[in-house]
């Protein structure tokens, strides 16, 4: 039998690209959006035509606690079964502390470490009875204080900082680990000037920005890997060293 991964936030950019390592490898594919359905079924619909019922779609707001909840019985319906969880949605944007409001605090920690913590814990059994991995995508950029991003920076803090609890929590059953990337894409708002991406490689001992399947490939091998738990580990071409 197959096993069976959800990415959350998988329709495009990283969730994109770790749900094609998983299927690569002969996973079934769980497919959660929110806003991205169109791209999500157009993925799902290229998984299937390569191998007839190996993906599926789900989408609802990971915000909401009602959708959370359908969100978990749809995926553990899918399959039957849930080997693998990985928490890659995410909200990013700035809340300047003159300008943050209510709204910016619920919509980045429900996205961020709210709906992650409750998937897991609505999906904890599945996981247990096969022995599964929990992976959280962080941010290397927590550590070091960006400025202007203080509500998003709590909600990857503590993301990380559950995955320390969850990894004691639900061992020795369920593996719980997280993945921190570096500069990997510019962000969908903006594009990077030239000067820009100067100033940010020469922070980056590699010399280069990662992308997409460097992230995918280091989630995958975490999931593979089963004597690794508790455990944050950084994917940035070493600028977390400097």
């Amino acid at each position: 039998m197959n096993k069976v991964v959800l990415v959350t936030g998988a329709g495009k950019r990283i969730g994109k690209e770790i749900a094609k390592v998983f299927i690569n490898d002969q996973w079934n594919v769980i497919i959660h959006c929110n806003n991205s359905f169109e791209e999500a079924s157009s993925l799902s619909k290229e998984f299937n035509n390569i191998r007839e019922g190996s993906s599926c779609v789900i989408q609802g707001n990971l915000d909401n606690e009602k959708d959370v909840a359908r969100l978990i019985k749809e995926a553990s319906d899918a399959y039957g079964r849930i080997d693998a969880l990985i928490n890659n949605a995410s909200s990013f944007y700035a809340t300047p502390i003159a300008k943050m409001s209510y709204e910016d605090w619920d919509k980045l920690i429900g996205s961020n470490l709210k709906g992650p913590l409750f998937l897991t814990r609505g999906l904890a059994e599945q996981l247990k009875d096969n022995e599964g991995s929990v992976i959280n995508i962080t941010d290397i950029n927590i550590d070091k204080g960006m400025s202007g991003y203080s509500i998003y920076s709590a909600a990857k803090g503590g993301l990380k900082a559950v995955t320390k609890v969850l990894a004691r929590e639900l061992a020795p059953k369920i593996r719980v680990n997280a993945i921190a990337p570096g500069a990997i894409l510019e962000p969908p708002d903006k594009e990077w000037s030239e000067k820009e991406l100067i100033s940010i490689t020469n922070k980056i001992p590699l010399n280069r920005l990662g992308n997409e399947i460097d992230i995918a490939n280091a989630v995958k091998f975490v999931v593979d890997s089963k004597y690794i738990t508790g455990q944050t580990i950084n994917v940035d071409g070493g600028r977390s060293l400097l």
